[in-house]
This record gives C-alpha cells, sequence and structure tokens, in this order.
C-alpha cells in the first residue's frame, strides 16, 4: 500500500523515468541502498567445528574477554577453546538435543532463510513503487558454519591490529583429540561479509533490521552494529569512500549508542573480571560514567508494533486446549534476560515488557473470558550467595542457572514489577496453586523461529518443575518434530553435569535410586570453591508429574498420577510464527519507514 508520504517519491521517479523519451538519455540510476537483516544464528548441525566456531565469534566482539585477549589469535590457546567448561557443557547438551530433532537439525536458519525471501520480496516490491531499489545479506550475531554471515568476518582472521600484525586465525582442530576437522578452511574468515559485499554492490548506504530475539533492542544486535560500523570504516579509509555510519530500524535514535558508558574507556561488562575501581570496589564491570539517557522518547518501532504482538497471540491460540476453558487457561509469556551490568545501556527487558502488555492486550480483547491475571510474564535464575559460604554461585534453588539477569534499563538491577517479573517456577506455582489454572502456554517472545531452544530446553525446563505426561501432546507424541521418540524430554535436565558422585554414579531419580544413593546428588565441590555448571548437585529428574507440589519425606512419586500437591493439568509449548509471510511484512513496512523518514 502506498502511503501519503510515499507518493511525491513515487511520481518523481516515475517522471524521472519518463525524463529519457524528452531528452532521449537514459533513465537515471536509481540509488541502491544496502539492507541487513540481523538475526541470532547459531548452528544448523551438531559439530565440533561450529561449536568452536560460534564460540569464537562471540567472544570476538568483547576486547575485554579473556578468550579475545589470549584464545582468537593465539594458536597456542585453540587447542583449549573445547576443553573449558562452557565449551564441554555445550557439546553434551547438544549431543543430546540434536539427536532428537528431524535429520538432527536445527531448523532455526531454514526457517529465517525462508523470512528473509518474505522479506526481500516485500520490501522490493514496495520499493519499486517509491522508486527506490535495494540490495540484501543478513548477519547472524553467532553463525557457527557461515563464517560469510559474521559481520566482519576478516576482523576475527586478521585481528584488530589488521593483516600486518600477529598470527591469523586459521584453527581447524588440529590440535582435537579426533584431529583435524573433515572439510575445514584455515582461511574461512578471510572473506567478504554482508557490509562488503553490500559495498562492492554500490550501495550507497546500509539499513539494518533486527530479530535478534524477536525484534527487542539487545546487547547483542548492538555488538553487530558495531562491528558492522567498524567494516564500514575500515572500506572508507582504504577505498576513499564516505558511505555514513549504519541506520539501526530498531534504534533509530541511537539510545543504547548515546547510553553507552564512557568511563573507563572501551567499557565492556567483562572488564570487571580483570579490572576494580576505588568507586565501585564490589560491583567489578560496572562502569564509572555512564550517560543518563531516558528510555522514554527513543521507542523502538518494531518492539513497539501491534502486528508483532499479533504474530505472538496467533502463535499461543494454536495452543489453546480444545478442553479446557479461557476462564481455566494460563499463559506464561518466558524470556531470556541480559548480560549482567549491561542494564547500563541495554533497554532489552524495557522493550520486552512493551510486548508483554501488547500480547496480554491483544488475548484479553481475542479470549474475553481469559482471566487478566493468569497472562504473566517469566524469566530464569541466577546465581545467588551461598549462605553456606558467602560464595556467589549456582544455586539449586533457583535451578543452577545464570540467564535470568533482567534488569530494568539504567536500574538498580531491579526486575520488572507488577506481572512480569516471576521467575519460570514461581510462575507456574502461582498459576496452579493461587489460580488453579488447568491448562497452561509457555509462550516465548524473544524467538519468531523455531530453534533447539524452545524445541528441547524450554520444555525440559518445564517439565522438570510439573512434568512431562501433563505435555499435552504426551498421549500422541509428537514424530514430526521428534521423529525417533515423538518428545522433547531428557531423563534429567542438566544433563551435562559430572554423574560421578564419590566414585559412584550419581542419582537423577526423583523417588531416589536405592544403593547409587540419594537425589538430589550431594554436592560436589567443595563448600570452600564455587559450585560450576557441572556440579550433579545441579541437574534435575525430568519425571512424570514434576516437582512442584511434591515432597520426598511425604512418600515416592507415582509414575501413573499426580500425588500430594503435583499438577493435574495440561501444558504446552508454543511454536512461533517461523513461515508466516505477515513476519517478512512487518519488517519490510519499518525498513521503508526509516528509509523514507516516516513513522507510520
Amino acid at each position: 500500500m502506498i502511503t501519503p508520504q510515499q507518493k511525491p517519491l513515487m511520481v518523481l521517479g516515475l517522471l524521472l523515468c519518463l525524463l529519457p523519451f524528452v531528452v532521449g538519455s537514459s533513465c537515471i540510476k536509481q540509488e541502491k541502498i544496502g539492507v541487513i537483516f540481523v538475526v541470532h544464528g547459531g548452528m544448523s548441525l551438531d559439530e565440533e567445528q561450529y561449536l568452536w566456531d560460534a564460540g569464537i565469534q562471540q567472544f570476538s566482539y568483547d576486547p575485554n574477554h579473556p578468550v579475545y585477549k589470549v584464545a582468537i589469535w593465539n594458536p597456542d590457546q585453540w587447542g583449549l577453546v573445547m576443553t573449558v567448561e562452557s565449551s564441554v557443557k555445550f557439546q553434551r547438551k547438544y549431543d543430546f538435543e540434536y539427536p532428537l530433532l528431524a535429520d538432527e537439525r536445527d531448523p532455526f536458519h531454514d526457517l529465517t532463510a525462508v523470512q528473509f525471501d518474505d522479506f526481500k520480496n516485500q520490501l522490493t516490491q514496495e520499493g519499486s513503487a517509491s522508486g527506490l531499489a535495494f540490495e540484501f545479506d543478513w548477519a547472524g550475531w553467532m553463525c557457527g558454519e557461515c563464517p560469510d554471515h559474521y559481520p566482519y568476518p576478516r576482523f576475527i582472521y586478521y585481528g584488530p591490529d589488521g593483516p600486518d600484525a600477529g598470527d591469523n586465525c586459521t584453527y581447524c582442530g588440529e590440535d582435537e583429540p579426533d584431529g583435524r576437522w573433515s572439510g575445514c578452511d584455515s582461511d574461512r574468515y578471510n572473506v567478504d561479509g554482508p557490509v562488503e559485499r553490500l559495498l562492492k554492490k554500490g550501495v550507497s548506504r546500509i539499513i539494518m533490521v533486527d530479530l535478534t530475539v524477536g525484534g527487542v533492542r539487545f546487547g547483542k544486535t548492538y555488538d553487530v552494529v558495531q562491528m558492522t560500523k567498524r567494516a564500514i570504516d575500515d572500506w572508507n579509509e582504504d577505498e576513499g569512500d564516505n558511505i555514513p555510519d549504519p541506520i539501526w530500524v530498531n534504534d533509530p535514535t541511537n539510545l543504547m549508542e548515546r547510553s553507552f558508558p564512557t568511563e573507563p574507556e572501551n567499557w565492556t561488562r567483562s572488564i570487571g573480571l580483570e579490572w576494580d575501581h576505588d568507586e565501585n570496589p564490589e560491583t567489578p564491570g560496572v562502569p564509572i560514567t555512564d550517560p543518563s539517557i531516558p528510555f522514554n522518547g527513543n521507542p523502538n518501532p518494531i518492539a513497539e508494533d501491534p502486528l508483532l504482538a499479533t504474530l505472538q497471540v496467533d502463535a499461543i491460540a494454536a495452543s489453546i486446549s480444545d478442553t479446557v476453558s479461557e476462564a481455566d487457561t494460563g499463559v506464561i509469556l518466558l524470556n531470556h534476560a541480559l548480560h549482567d551490568n549491561n542494564e547500563v545501556f541495554d533497554p532489552k527487558i524495557d522493550d520486552t515488557v512493551i510486548l508483554n502488555k501488547n500480547i496480554k492486550s491483544q488475548l484479553l480483547e481475542r479470549y474475553q473470558a481469559l482471566d487478566p491475571d493468569n497472562v504473566i510474564g517469566a524469566y530464569m535464575g541466577i546465581k545467588e550467595e551461598n549462605p553456606d559460604n558467602g560464595l556467589v554461585e549456582r544455586i539449586r534453588g533457583m535451578r543452577g542457572e545464570a540467564l535470568g539477569y533482567a534488569w530494568l534499563y539504567e536500574s538498580n538491577k531491579e526486575l520488572p514489577g507488577d506481572e512480569w517479573g516471576y521467575r519460570y517456577w514461581d510462575a507456574l506455582e502461582y498459576l496452579i496453586k493461587d489460580q488453579g489454572v488447568k491448562h497452561i502456554i509457555i509462550g516465548f517472545p524473544q524467538i519468531v523461529t523455531d530453534s533447539v531452544l524452545n524445541l528441547v530446553e524450554f520444555p525440559n525446563q518445564i517439565g522438570k518443575e510439573i512434568g512431562f505426561k501433563n505435555w499435552a501432546q504426551w498421549d500422541t507424541k509428537d514424530f514430526v518434530t521428534f521423529p525417533e521418540v515423538g518428545h522433547p524430554f531428557a531423563d534429567y535436565w542438566g544433563n551435562w553435569v559430572d554423574t560421578d558422585c564419590d566414585g559412584e554414579s550419581c542419582c537423577f531419580t526423583m523417588g531416589g535410586c536405592g544403593s547409587e544413593g540419594d537425589y538430589p546428588p550431594a554436592r560436589q565441590a567443595l563448600l570452600d570453591s564455587t559450585r560450576d555448571d557441572m556440579d550433579p548437585s545441579l541437574a534435575y529428574d525430568v519425571s512424570e508429574y514434576g516437582h512442584l507440589g511434591y515432597d520426598p519425606a511425604l512418600g515416592l512419586p507415582d509414575p501413573n498420577g499426580p500425588v500430594q500437591g503435583q499438577y493435574t493439568g495440561t501444558w504446552d509449548m508454543y511454536r512461533p510464527p517461523n513461515d508466516d509471510p505477515r513476519v517478512g511484512a512487518l519488517l519490510a513496512k519499518h525498513v521503508l519507514n526509516a528509509v523514507l523518514g516516516t513513522t507510520e
């Protein structure tokens, strides 16, 4: 649809292209505008090389992180990357997750390609009507198998000092136990990325649009934007060009850049790993000087768009039960948080609350019998101080997690208020015990495509709380998504933990394991040492009817039905918009608005 603001440009374009018939010259060449679609990324297949590449890439954005300083351009350290705790954890996790999925393949990239095609077709059509020409590419914040879609791959190849300094990043697994990775290209990062490809096509400027976490602003996309600017600056210097900084559609007023800490110089959250300052001796990583830019008046047009909420509402609606009334239905909008200390410039949680409110409003309008008190938001757990040793570490009560730093923008580490700041196990308990719901839908608005995250990880997190036999599809299974077993559930969640408990096998069965020991396993770390990800005491049995409402002192769990206060209803994990063409239409509208300077 042509807006009133676009009509003058469209008429001008038509007049310019009619001009040759008057003066006999060729039609005036259209300006080419580069468009980069930014997504989170990941890896389609569970392969060691992809995990190494993805890990290296995510730390390449942070010059204060030890991996950046020590490992990326240091051949002596390349073989150690896969041996650190975080790498071992993800290897074990993915070795369980990927075989569950069709073709053992994460569908994220395939679905993203469909959305990208819809977006390109829509914007090309609308741009042509407005006298505009676009060139397209995409960038992943983290992408295991596609280094050519890292925003600036040669930065990883050469390092911050350029091609004439130090070692290039060329590792191909030579130091791994199984040897060099099959088919690996040691020069895979010595390639053009999306920025160079677009500039070589003659674009005069670059627009970036972001669905990294479903449209809300986030430090990860900020990373991609900053790396894109670096690539443009280097291009301008090398080519004598004058390409301007990119426009980020989701942050049109550059809130995050204007709010970024200015002291210490080149601050990032991980600077606290090595550096404390006198002003904040108890809070390493917190900057000295942080510009205070108000959130109000600096909106995210995509997060606020009613269509984005509609896409999520439609996804939730597909999980409404045929047998449970709306009044007895609960909805949890589960979200990841941000990185601790990034609240000084990252408005992700504030954007998320806006999106959550829009989703709730549309849900209540569509399902008028739905209780407003049954639509709530939730996050993960975070490390806490252990009263037994005074250490801040992973605590079983917080499910051993560290992904729940849901601090509001520029707050003193404050969670969202009202119904939006639950931890997910508290949210489940509230809906079950206080509200008496009989069907719970788990939404995850920070994705717009399926991935191992919502297909496997989240179902296991919910399953350990309220059971796998309460999963709405348990009786029929889902052999399309999970061809071998028909479901996503592990025997226990935390399947990456060590399984040796003082020389014996650990017990991961909720009712106990007899001679093998008690459940949960005892803490293995020494009390004066910080408990890490791999400690078996942090794993949870994914039992038939879950932990909530079960007291082991009152008897054994029953595999055939809930006992004590266990949940007797059903639950389902929603499926995001995926190949819905409206995703492309949403992106096209806001990119066109950014180009034309409109807000419609």
